[in-house]
């Protein structure tokens, strides 16, 4: 196998799909790229067993003289495409030793490969659904969502994305049992019904590939019981699909909430980052007086003999209340969203409040609803 690329357009693919590869990996051989060279298209592809990366690249020159795949070690590839500047590398490997050459300008270096053979073999796609999706629509609902899934590895289930495809639309779902988001979109639907968990890894790094490209595009999504496989441009993503049941995150969400909150999301965002910034470092809690017309955000440490207040002007539906919020849990949810201003919605300073954008966009295809557990107040 000998082949001539680019190193920028080289050291570009081989990032965006470098991130499945963890330093702790019991198997040698999942430390490695392995490379499938058929006449001038290098497809890479990466794995950590449970996730799959591929990407291809048209090279400038390829020649074909034995062996078409071999196991590259990624880390020291990496760290040699990163050093380098703008120039064209020649690749040659040696079919007995599995020994791999590059040369670039005046430099040569020498990679130790292994045997292509012992790499694992990519899942197989076997009855499968089939659904398309706009780029921009799955990058909206994987960064909306991710964040509040749980990083609790005792509970693998949490830690994922719930999909729920209906006729009518799919929501995605992720929750931590302390903050919940549930986004949906009436653009993406299957006359067939299903759910599944789709674990966060895989999905942030698909996330990361798409937000990369320059242009909208179209992502073919295909699932069965087991397995997720995600195609566009020059990348395919296979992951394993999360087992177990997803809780019933509906039953979470209050139903009647009397209790009406607007105030303006930039405001409230940049309150919340300073008032945070005095809050007790363990509750991180922060202190909401609502009254008809007027917000106050408060927090105080007792520990360190740290408080701060900020007032706000709002519009308050309902009777006059106190509620307690952490703040990061707070911070991240409004600062992913988009609108002016947003609606808080609450019945008790004991039950969860939901957040809500408020928006003048008529027939959107996205409906957004976040859900946040109160932190009871101190006297």
């Amino acid at each position: 196998m000998k082949f001539i690329i680019n190193s920028l357009l080289f050291s570009k693919q081989i990032q965006s799909i470098s991130g499945v590869i963890t330093n702790n990996n019991t198997v040698p051989i999942i430390n490695c790229f392995l490379f499938h060279l058929d006449e001038n298209l290098l497809t890479i592809r990466a794995t950590d067993l449970e996730t799959t990366l591929v990407t291809k690249i048209e090279v400038e020159s390829g020649r074909l003289e034995g062996l078409s795949d071999i196991a590259v070690p990624s880390k020291l590839l990496i760290d040699i495409l990163k050093s380098l500047d703008d120039v064209p590398l020649t690749f040659s490997v040696d079919d007995a030793t599995y020994g791999i050459n590059i040369t670039s300008g005046e430099g040569k270096y020498r990679l130790a490969g292994k045997n292509p053979e012992t790499f694992p073999n990519m899942p197989e796609v076997r009855e499968t659904e089939v659904l398309t999706v706009p780029s921009g629509a799955l990058i909206n609902a994987i960064s909306k969502t991710s964040f509040a899934a749980s990083t609790d590895e005792m509970r693998p289930q949490m830690g994922g994305i719930y999909c729920d495809i209906t006729p009518e639309n799919t929501t995605f779902v992720a929750t931590d049992a302390h903050k919940l988001v549930r986004y949906r979109r009436t653009d993406i639907h299957s006359d067939n019904p299903t759910s599944f968990i789709l674990p966060r890894k895989p999905i942030t790094m698909l996330r990361n590939i798409l937000a990369a490209q320059k242009e909208e595009m179209d992502v073919t999504v295909e699932y069965n019981n087991t397995n997720a496989f995600f195609t566009f441009e020059n990348f395919y993503i296979i992951c394993r699909l999360v087992d177990g049941k997803y809780p019933n995150y509906d039953a979470a969400i209050p139903k009647d909430n009397p209790n009406k909150l607007t105030v303006d999301r930039n405001s409230f965002l940049n309150t919340l980052r300073r008032v945070g910034l005095f809050a007790n470092q363990a509750s991180h809690q922060v202190r909401l007086s609502i009254q008809e017309r007027e917000l106050v955000v408060s927090a105080e440490d007792l520990e360190f003999s740290n408080d701060a207040s900020e007032k706000l002007p709002c519009q308050y539906e309902g009777e006059p209340m106190e509620i307690g919020f952490n703040a990061k849990f707070l911070t991240e949810m409004v600062s992913n969203i988009e609108s002016e201003q947003i609606l808080i919605e609450m019945s008790h300073p004991s039950r969860a409040g939901i957040i809500f954008p408020i928006t003048e966009e008529e027939n959107s295809p996205e409906n957004i609803l976040m859900l946040v557990m109160p932190v009871m107040l101190a006297n």
